[in-house]
């Protein structure tokens, strides 16, 4: 009978548990409730202690007083694996191995590809432009036959410090690289690839700091903002003719937007120019590049629903009608969003951060789904679903991996505590694949699209999450990534695509994002003592993880009166006034005493793992 009446006792303490955490809400006042959607996924599993699931207990603190070092003796495998300090040792030699893999992709690119745009790891060869067929836009959206991995990978070398690479990397674009071509290329592919990669060395090149060593050029005359303009120039014309002001998706360098071009584009490709174009401005002192990518942001801006304040993904240029009506963070939509606070952060215009902040309101609102609080309280984790941008309705049950930037994006607004689980989610889906299939649908547990192209942004978020919490349980992740990469990617000469996440087939492809972002992210990662990190050096990654330095000279224009807006378009606000809205954080740090302890308890860690089926 004894045995009867302990399983009766446990039962009526997992009862009294339950009923305490249904209670939390109620005893947390000021968290804004959010649309609740129902997973086909298990409730997360009964946490290993009361103490587990009530925050500020003095589980953190038995915790910490173990010293932080090495995990914790009598925890679970979660707390085991990731708790407690990393040693510098190994984070050395993970940023060594980092390094190398840059540096094997590079030296590969350079002996085998270069001029051509890319390299191909499996036959060791140089890849351009298809001109056998121009429908491939899947290759002619991004190869313009310019040396493109070459120009892609300047900056990266400067931030590892390569000062002799980097100088003669710098000579062989200028030497060596013309935009006088007979090619067909994406206005946005052109534009984060090539021109931010350009006016990111210039502003490296002109630092009188000097950062990162010696990246000066004997008898440097403005080479490399010389051909940004040039390419600039030749972007231009996708932006006439177009009677929205969203210009065409793609226009031929020598002959202008093609006769037979698509007038249709999504609303990242159309909405994500005004970085790259506005530093152009301001350092010309020409209004014009600014002029037009501001124009089509405002354009967009203007079609977002009246029921919901979302954007569709695709949209015809010359109606102002939504064709792709689905509204989402990942592929067509990405890096609007995070445009437009960017634009802000780096220009101080205060009708950027307005619309970023109502964009981000919109998300919340429509987008999210699970559980109100990341790491307390019951239901399902924290998810952004794709959904019509008129309804608000479920469209899908995927999500791509480009998504995987937002993590990153809610760190630069302070919305830590939901980041980390978004986060989570998506490394949860690497730990099983070893990669992040193009798609994966949470709803079958499995890729719809299984390919990866070696995509940098769970990268991206790891590096911004550890610089905004300390925590070394990304440091882990990171680990994760880099062993993933060199054991399923690693090629004959450089990393290749893969071309399906669970058999690990490879696509003879390395993309140039893998050199200018998915390394850099990984190096910086693990280097605590990067310039990039201490105090005095402020820097934005741009889309493509180009660094550009934020100063005073970016938030001075001479042309507030021509650029298109309202009458207070001018009106600046300082970063100290800067607030984003309805996030559940409140903008509250991260408590220092969970810094060397899981950023999410790991009965949620479990659950998150159950959704993806790893467990």
């Amino acid at each position: 009978m004894q045995w009867r009446s302990l399983l009766l006792g446990l039962l009526l303490l997992r009862l009294g548990l339950q009923a305490l955490l249904a209670l939390l809400p109620a005893l947390a006042p000021g968290l804004c409730l959010r649309r609740r959607f129902s997973f086909p996924f298990p409730p997360p599993p009964a946490a290993l202690s009361p103490l587990d699931a009530v925050p500020g207990s003095s589980h953190w603190g038995s915790l910490l007083r173990r010293g932080g070092s090495g995990g914790t003796a009598g925890g679970d495998e979660y707390e085991r694996r990731y708790s407690g300090a990393f040693p510098p040792q190994l984070r050395a030699r993970l940023r060594d191995a980092a390094r190398g893999m840059f540096v094997f992709g590079y030296d590969s690119y350079m002996q085998h590809a270069f001029p051509r745009d890319e390299l191909d790891p499996l036959h060791c060869r140089g890849r351009g432009p298809d001109r056998h067929d121009p429908s491939n836009l899947n290759i002619n959206d991004v190869l313009g036959n310019y040396s493109l991995t070459l120009i892609d990978a300047l900056d990266t070398l400067a931030v590892m410090g390569n000062s002799s690479e980097f100088q003669k990397a710098v000579k062989l674009v200028i030497d060596t690289v013309s935009f006088d071509k007979d090619s067909t290329v994406q206005v946005f592919e052109a534009t984060i690839r090539v021109l931010g990669s350009l006016l990111s060395a210039h502003i490296i090149i002109t630092d009188t700091k000097q950062p990162f060593g010696d990246m000066t050029i004997k008898d440097y005359d403005n080479e490399l903002l010389h051909m940004a303009h040039d390419l600039a120039v030749r972007l231009l014309p996708a932006f006439e003719n177009t009677k929205t002001g969203i210009p065409y998706p793609r226009v031929n360098l020598k002959k202008g937007v093609p006769p037979d071009s698509n007038n249709e584009t999504c609303t990242a490709g159309a909405g994500s120019l005004l970085v790259e174009f506005g530093i152009l401005s301001r350092l010309l002192g020409d209004s014009t590049f600014e002029w037009v990518a501001r124009r089509a942001v405002k354009a967009l801006w203007s079609l977002r629903s009246n029921n919901t304040g979302l954007l569709g993904n695709v949209v015809n240029i010359q109606t102002g009608h939504w064709v792709g009506k689905q509204s989402g963070l990942g592929a067509g939509s990405d890096s609007f969003y995070e445009y437009l606070l960017k634009s802000y952060i780096l220009f101080g215009e205060k009708e950027d951060l307005d619309m970023f902040n109502d964009a981000y309101r919109n998300i919340q609102n429509h987008l999210r789904r699970g559980r109100e609080a990341c790491n307390e309280g019951e239901g399902d984790p924290p998810l952004y679903v794709n959904v019509n941008m008129f309804t608000g309705q479920l469209m899908n049950t995927w999500i791509d991996s480009l998504q995987a930037f937002f993590p990153g994006l809610q760190v630069l607004i302070g919305d830590v505590e939901d980041a980390i689980c978004l986060h989570a989610f998506y490394y949860a889906i690497w730990k099983r694949y070893g990669a992040l299939p193009e798609r994966y649908n949470w709803q079958l547990q499995a890729p719809d699209v299984p390919f990866y192209p070696l995509r940098p942004e769970l990268v991206e978020s790891t590096y911004l999450l550890y610089q905004a919490t300390k925590n070394p349980f990304y440091l882990h992740v990171g680990m994760d990534i880099l062993q993933s990469l060199e054991k399923y990617t690693k090629a004959k000469c450089g990393y290749a695509t893969l071309h399906h996440v669970v058999e690990k087939t490879k696509e003879d492809r390395m993309e140039s994002f893998f050199l200018s972002e998915t390394c850099k992210y990984l190096y910086l990662l693990f280097d605590e003592e990067n310039p990039l990190h201490k105090s005095g050096n402020r820097y934005m990654f741009t889309t493509e993880g180009h660094i550009v330095s934020v100063d005073e000279r970016f938030r001075n224009s001479l042309w507030q009166d021509i650029l298109p807006g309202e009458e207070d378009s001018a009106e600046k606000i300082k970063p100290s006034e800067f607030k984003a809205v309805n996030f559940s954080s409140n903008c509250n740090r991260v408590p220092d005493e969970r810094r060397y302890l899981l950023p999410l308890k790991s009965n949620y860690m479990r659950q998150i793992d159950q959704m993806v089926g790893l467990i």
